[in-house]
């Protein structure tokens, strides 16, 4: 029996997103958690225009459902220290990402959800997130460039059968707060620089500087992966959802290190101007592995 992901993965287009990370409660069970969230409505159709996401820390997971776990997957449980930079562990036990048409249906199913789980889990992290001008973040630049297409994501997110947990994903969740005003401050050649592409349309510069975002990120060197970010926050408070799926754990840490410059000293030119908050890794369990 084939494992199917979780459709909400690959829904594009929704203008509203919620990201809740919850704790399980004193006195709870895990395995009470994963119920739970199973329990919720079917996470493979929509609920009223709304798809919901839901995954866990892989170590609460394995505990559950040990043989629809991929191995050696674990939270992220240590900072990853790099060049005066440090990315924040702030592993939570799980996330449910709830996207729709509009808030006021993505509201109406967070609460929801929140009422449902009380007693078992309490939420740790809220974030509201929305589109900025289609598909750019806040720096202005288009966002996911080298995203695959639809047809590609599911062999760069999903894990294949037969390994463990096939039909699942992994998340890497991060909240990175801009410095708007010193960014907004650098010329546009300087962002371009930053970034290592050009800002009208999204083309990669031909000599882009080695410490360049997408230098550091080189998917062509690390792997694919699917990303869903967004931009989050307020007008005075904001930044970027980075919202990275794939069926390989390294490709995500990877790619970490070498922003934070864990492994050579150069450090993402972009985190000057962008800075983490937090950061944790979540298993998505395929529908199959959710029901069983």
């Amino acid at each position: 029996m084939a494992s199917t992901p979780q459709a909400g993965i690959f829904a594009l287009g929704t203008a509203s997103h919620a990201y809740l990370e919850l704790d399980i409660e004193e006195g709870a069970e895990g395995r009470a958690l994963v119920e739970g969230v199973t329990s919720l409505r079917e996470p493979r159709t929509t609920m009223g225009g709304v798809n919901l996401v839901a995954g866990f820390r892989p170590e609460l997971w394995r505990a559950v459902a040990p043989d629809e776990s991929p191995a050696e997957l674990e939270g992220f449980n240590r900072p990853i220290a790099g060049a005066n930079l440090i990315m924040p562990a702030t592993q939570h036990d799980a996330v449910l990402w709830i996207s729709g048409s509009a808030y006021d249906v993505v509201f109406d199913v967070a609460r929801q959800a929140i009422a449902a789980l009380r007693g078992v889990a309490r939420i740790a992290e809220e974030t509201s997130s929305w589109p900025y001008h289609h598909d750019r973040d806040l720096t202005g630049f288009i966002d996911g460039t080298e995203n695959p297409t639809l047809i590609e994501a599911p062999d760069v997110a999903v894990i294949p059968e037969p390994s463990p947990g096939a039909g699942g994903s992994i998340l890497l969740l991060q909240k990175w707060v801009h410095d708007a005003t010193e960014w907004e401050a650098q010329p546009t050649a300087r962002q371009e620089a930053v970034i290592g592409r050009n800002k009208l349309d999204s083309a990669e510069l031909e000599d882009k500087p080695a410490d360049s975002h997408v230098a550091r990120t080189d998917q062509d060197v690390f792997g694919k992966i699917f990303r869903r970010n967004m931009p989050y926050g307020t007008v005075t408070d904001h930044g970027t959802m980075f919202v990275g799926f794939s069926s390989e754990q390294r490709r995500l840490v990877a790619m970490l290190e070498s922003m934070a410059g864990a492994t050579d000293g150069v450090r993402d030119a972009l985190t000057f101007f962008a800075t983490p908050l937090t950061g944790a890794f979540y298993f998505i369990p395929s529908i199959r592995g959710l029901t069983h």
